[in-house]
């Protein structure tokens, strides 16, 4: 397991370094809390990208691990290739949504129109790179799926190293290159997964893993495009859901004005740090079920998730207490250093104490949803997820944060707590706690392990 995680782990460092670097540069080169809020945007944005890339995602490491532990790499191929051909379709018609509707989104969900307008510009740069992006996203799932957890580190690792070189350079005029300001940190961002992507297709080239996919194995079939959406159609569900209800958060938070848009956007990106043993382990956690069910052993499916998840609890609260005690040096470090935006600072910390006490419910919910997809059953966190977030953190962001809530069909106003962005943040501390200890009730209580796929 742990030579699963340590690379996964490393990996998403490496992801998440991407809007770490975008995030400093916007807060170190450019004035006022505009570029920050912007950024933060467009970093939510960038994050829910593989949203799109969910369905032949989540499918092809279910799959194509089953499949591995079988025995049985032809099939592996297939699900593999297939599962392109789905992300393929995906990437074509949301390039043509967004070229027909995109502009225009940074408003839509109440950011203020002066970081808006930067928002939008980087957006518009970085969103050209989306055939890249489901190469990066769809091919180290079926590697992982596989058992090779190093691809994604690679490709991550050139994704930061181009994405940190040249948008610094772009941003300030380096090297010769031209001072692009604002949008070089968006020409480096997208140069930084083309090159990503290059690398993918040079690992998935390699027959190592016995993935690489002859010509034969790219004519559609139809029994298999049914069991790839059999599989993924669910997560996809989910992660489009999530990012809905993901977005409507930010449209709350956004309505509360500059300081409040970037503090949050600060602030979750420390946060962020803490997703990263609970990804590690839960992707771990689906490529040990998916080859354990394969190799039809039940007992050590199960095992795997138990163990991943009482390992990721233990790291998930030494990040929290990480948190509780360095919350304002790393809040500063973004705003450019102690004294220069205080306030903003001083309200991004704050909101990465109150999240610190919601890690350990997070790491169970990561990690048994990781086990229950890789599986097959992608219902389950389904239904958890929509509900804890439809239900508990958008209403009670809503009764939190603002000083009036509108009640929907004209039933009136009622008063809210107007605690601002750190009441929404109470909301959302309250829904990974429910989540968490749900899907751990679901876990242990369903017999996801007699899933057929």
């Amino acid at each position: 397991m742990l030579w699963l995680v340590l690379p996964v782990l490393v990996e998403q460092v490496l992801a998440l370094s991407v809007g770490f670097v975008d995030k400093w540069l916007a807060g170190n080169l450019f004035p006022g809390a505009e570029p920050l809020a912007a950024v933060g945007l467009a970093a939510y944005g960038l994050g829910f990208l593989p949203v799109m890339f969910a369905i032949p995602a989540v499918a092809a490491t279910a799959l194509v691990a089953r499949h591995v532990g079988a025995g049985d790499l032809a099939g592996a191929r297939r699900a593999a290739t297939h599962a392109f051909l789905i992300g393929g379709a995906v990437t074509a018609v949301a390039t043509a949504a967004i070229g027909y509707g995109g502009a225009g989104l940074s408003s839509l969900l109440g950011l203020p129109p002066d970081s808006a307008v930067l928002a939008d510009r980087y957006l518009a740069i970085v969103l050209t790179g989306l055939p890249a992006m489901l190469v990066i996203h769809v091919g180290v799932a079926v590697l992982r799926g596989a058992g090779d957890m190093l691809a994604g580190l690679v490709a991550m690792s050139v994704v930061n190293l181009v994405n940190a070189g040249l948008s610094f350079a772009l941003g300030i005029g380096a090297l010769g290159l031209p001072r692009l300001g604002w949008d070089g940190l968006a020409w480096g961002t997208l140069a930084g997964h083309v090159c990503g992507a290059a690398c993918v297709v040079a690992v998935m080239s390699r027959k190592t893993f016995g993935v690489r996919p002859a010509w034969s194995d790219w004519w559609p079939s139809r029994d298999w495009l049914r069991r790839l959406f059999h599989v993924g159609l669910p997560a996809g569900i989910d992660a489009f859901a999530n990012a809905a209800c993901h977005l409507a958060f930010l449209g709350i938070v956004n309505r509360l004005g500059n300081i409040d848009a970037a503090a949050h956007a600060v602030a979750i990106t420390i946060e962020s740090l803490a997703f990263l043993p609970g990804s590690a382990f839960g992707v771990a956690a689906a490529t040990l079920v998916g080859q354990a069910l394969g190799a039809r052993d039940e007992r050590r499916a199960r095992r795997s998730v138990w163990l991943a998840a009482a390992a990721c609890c233990g790291l998930m609260t030494s990040v929290g207490l990480l948190f509780l005690g360095w919350a304002g040096p790393l809040a500063s470090w973004f705003t450019g250093g102690a004294g220069r935006q205080p306030d903003l600072a001083a309200l991004a910390a704050a909101l990465v104490r109150i999240v610190a006490f919601a890690q350990p419910p997070l790491a169970l919910l990561m990690v048994c949803s990781g086990g229950l997809r890789g599986g097959g059953a992608t219902r389950p966190p389904l239904i958890v997820n929509f509900l804890g977030l439809a239900a508990i953190r958008l209403p009670l962001a809503l009764v939190l944060a603002w000083p009036e809530v509108e009640l929907p069909g004209g039933w009136g106003m009622i008063r809210g707590c107007d605690l601002g962005v750190v009441g929404a943040w109470y909301a959302m501390a309250a829904d990974l706690t429910v989540r968490g200890v749900a899907m751990l009730i679901i876990f242990s209580r369903l017999r996801w392990s007699r899933v057929t796929v």
